[in-house]
């Protein structure tokens, strides 16, 4: 019964990933060979290049194994619990990565698709809802960004309390609050649009300007196509 070749014993020892990461750097490795590095090992049968091309091809790409979880990652042959468990790690890595590559300097977010733009490291594959805050300065740049709550697509994720004890503790000026729609529709529940009524009282309370509270989602999914929504551009702030 014949078997697939091992690629890695088919390579002449210079062009084998490890040392061409060694003499030439990382970004000298191709995407499914920076893949095989962290894999390390593959099985029997299933080399470690194979196993990463193979990983990239269900994926469609090396970003869409950010979306993946255990599951997806188990249903290869040659990754058990413990190797997916180490591949959701790296790639949660990479998704904090992007997000705070996006704040390293402060951004000007004075609009609902600035503020999508803002988001969409954070959002990239999430399954779960979460809240954050923007707290911003008199010129609406960005002071510091915080994720207020996550759960589950039915949990009410804000209590404005929560929301204006960390906008005051930032000395802020103004906020803007987002949260996501896992399933990329972003048009408003009528959950979103009470929470909203009361982030819009309570800014006056405390004297903090509520610029939006925007609603992420994905323009596939979007009846508008843009891929959020603004409830100040609607008109209800």
């Amino acid at each position: 019964m014949s078997t697939t070749p091992n690629r890695l014993h088919t390579l002449a020892a210079g062009d084998r990933p490890q040392e061409r990461l060694q003499k030439h750097g990382a970004t000298a490795l191709s995407d499914s060979e920076l893949l095989a590095m962290l894999l390390r090992s593959g099985t029997k049968g299933h080399d470690v290049l194979t196993l990463s091309n193979r990983l990239i091809s269900e994926a469609g790409s090396l970003a869409g194994l950010i979306q993946w979880r255990e599951n997806d990652f188990k249903k290869l042959k040659g990754i058990g619990r413990i190797k997916a468990l180490q591949l959701i790690t790296v790639m949660e890595v990479a998704r904090r990565v992007l997000a705070h590559a996006a704040t390293h300097s402060p951004p000007l977010i004075d609009s609902a698709d600035k503020a999508a733009d803002f988001f969409r490291p954070y959002t990239h594959g999430l399954l779960v809802e979460k809240f954050w805050v923007l707290c911003l300065n008199r010129k609406n740049r960005l002071l510091k960004c915080i994720e207020i709550t996550s759960g589950t697509a039915n949990t009410t994720l804000a209590h404005p309390r929560e929301v204006f004890r960390e906008a005051i503790r930032e000395s802020a000026s103004a906020i803007l609050c987002a949260h996501n729609h896992p399933s990329g529709d972003p048009t408003p529940s009528s959950a979103d649009i009470k929470m909203t009524r009361q982030l819009r009282e309570a800014s006056q309370t405390v004297d903090i300007a509520l610029l939006d509270h925007v609603i992420l989602g994905q323009p596939p999914a979007d009846p508008g196509g843009l891929g959020y929504y603004s409830f100040r551009e609607a008109g209800l702030i």
